[in-house]
């Protein structure tokens, strides 16, 4: 098979040349002297999160010439696997085809990340944003960015959920996780640092820590 459009790999090639994983048999057992039921074909394909978020079309063409189109719906998952009924290999005597089987495989995505059917993405925002509180830009997996309200005091780690704009399947849709991390400067110039002393002179003495170090001796 050679896979044609869609970003998809060709990884179905030289399926009838013996080699590797292709060809495997989950059929091919006759029934009370009924005809035989031709083989699966068990392969998979490898495609990136938007077209997984998506969906898309691609087409597979055997060494026969023959083309079969396949589906990819909008919001499979990694390793979920795709069944396309009849179009493995023929029955050896006159009985059912076997079918195709394919393993999808998503590729990470360097800022969302999948959790059920919600997306999660870590927004960075600074230290005055998280304790004054501000408006926030995010971006969504259909290429938009909504509008978010950091309450004052936020801490990090918290997250804001913006509903309905996570995967959407025929079985319900999720939200978007927009994770709060406060992001700390790597360089204060003099201003900036002696405008720190003078907030830690005021700020209040409580210690953030103080329930992780009672917890820890129980």
């Amino acid at each position: 098979f050679n896979f044609q459009g869609g970003g998809f790999e060709d990884i179905l090639g030289g399926m009838f040349g013996g080699g590797g994983r292709f060809g495997q048999s989950s059929g091919g057992f006759r029934g009370y002297g009924g005809p035989q039921k031709g083989q699966d074909i068990v392969s998979s394909v490898t495609i990136d999160f938007f077209e997984a978020f998506h969906g898309d079309t691609m087409s597979l063409t055997t060494s026969e010439g023959r083309t079969v189109k396949v589906k990819i719906p909008a919001g499979v998952a990694d390793a979920q696997k795709i069944r396309l009924r009849g179009k493995g290999y023929p029955s050896p005597d006159g009985g059912e085809a076997g079918d195709i089987v394919l393993t999808v495989k998503v590729k990470k995505h360097p800022v969302f990340d999948r959790d059920g059917l919600n997306i999660k993405v870590n927004v960075p925002v600074t230290f005055v944003e998280a304790a004054l509180g501000a408006t926030i830009e995010v971006p969504t997996p259909d290429g938009e960015t909504v509008k978010l309200k950091v309450a004052p005091g936020t801490p990090s780690g918290r997250s804001l959920r913006v509903k309905g704009r996570g995967i959407k399947t025929a079985k319900g849709t999720g939200d978007l996780l927009a994770v709060i991390q406060i992001a700390v400067p790597s360089h204060l110039d003099d201003a900036a640092r002696e405008a720190l002393e003078q907030f830690t002179a005021v700020a209040p003495t409580e210690n953030p820590r103080a329930d992780l170090l009672s917890e820890a001796k129980r």
